[in-house]
C-alpha cells in the first residue's frame, strides 16, 4: 500500500512540474511507463495459470 502512496505522489510531482515548467511531452512518457509497468506486472502474475495449461 505503501507503494501506490509514494507512485501517487511522484506522478503527482511529475504533473506539477509539467504543469510548472509547460514541458507537456512529459505527460505520456509517464502514461507510456506505467503502461508498461502495468503489463509486466500482469505478465508475472499469469505466468504460472499459462504454465499449467501446456
Amino acid at each position: 500500500m505503501r507503494f501506490l502512496r509514494n507512485l501517487g505522489r511522484l506522478l503527482k510531482e511529475f504533473l506539477a512540474f509539467a504543469w510548472h515548467k509547460k514541458a507537456w511531452w512529459i505527460v505520456p512518457m509517464i502514461l507510456v511507463l506505467l503502461l508498461l509497468m502495468l503489463l509486466i506486472f500482469t505478465g508475472q502474475s499469469a505466468a504460472p495459470f499459462i504454465y499449467t495449461l501446456f
